[in-house]
């Protein structure tokens, strides 16, 4: 079976080119669907040959973007990757090794998020299970403002965990990530809002992040990742203040209209 690499980038000559070697050799094509960088994106993109197909489109959503790309795709399955991830050896093989079997319509990825490049093990963090391959005409994202996931078509369930990771390099500094936060937490403010979810302000923006880290560094033993670790369930939980403490303030916005 013939593989397509999906991925869609704005401004990425930091992590494209270690994307793309990682998986090279194991695509048939790799189709980039770029929102207008102004960095060296497109030259690292076209600096891997023929097989990189690079295609420049105004934003529409992740999902509707991450969906144009898979619709420029032409082999029998996909691979969708974000511009920050990396295939590991191991996973490019177990890969191969499946197309050349009798493959299932979807596999699940293992992902290894990376924060300040310490490999956050625990607290929930890992192993992160993404549906990310999958076959052509079975495979979609959904359409929603963040967090977007695959579905497959009715009647198809995704197969069980490929051996090897699926590298994401998400936030090298701290900087990177209070943007990822600020911006995701607008986002996840419109869902919350719109299922009503930011009424009850003190639950939602004090109560919620506090158990939420409780849960994650205490329970889930997120404590044991050192400094890293200790950060970011911090941060976490105030990326879910932000979001709740937002949909509330859409609310209030929206009232007073």
């Amino acid at each position: 079976m013939s593989l397509s690499v999906c991925i869609i980038t704005l401004n990425e000559e930091a992590n494209l080119g270690r994307t793309l070697a990682s998986v090279i050799e194991i695509a048939n094509e790799v189709v980039i669907v770029d929102n207008g960088s102004n960095d060296r994106t497109l030259e690292i993109a076209r600096s891997f040959g023929a097989k990189v197909k690079v295609y420049v489109e105004p934003w529409k959503g992740f999902a509707a973007q991450k969906n144009s790309a898979i619709g420029k795709a032409t082999c029998d399955y996909v691979l969708s990757l974000d511009a920050d991830e990396e295939v590991s050896p191991e996973l490019a093989q177990s890969i191969r090794r499946k197309l050349n079997e009798k493959p299932a319509v979807g596999y699940w990825l293992r992902r290894r998020n990376l924060f300040l490049g310490h490999w956050v093990r625990r607290g929930g963090f890992y192993p992160d299970p993404k549906l990310r391959l999958f076959r052509r005409d079975a495979g979609r994202f959904s359409e929603r403002a963040v967090h977007e996931t695959v579905e497959l078509s009715a009647g198809h369930e995704a197969m069980r965990t490929l051996q090897g990771d699926l590298i994401h390099h998400a936030y090298p500094t701290l900087a990177s990530y209070i943007d990822h936060m600020n911006r995701y937490s607008s986002l996840g403010a419109e869902l919350a809002a719109n299922k009503g979810q930011g009424r009850h302000l003190v639950w939602n923006a004090v109560v919620r992040p506090a158990a939420t880290f409780l849960y994650n560094y205490v329970f889930r033993f997120g404590f044991l990742d050192g400094r890293e670790g200790l950060l970011l369930h911090l941060y976490h939980a105030t990326y879910v203040s932000w979001k709740y403490a937002k949909a509330w303030e859409m609310g209030k916005v929206e009232s007073e209209k």
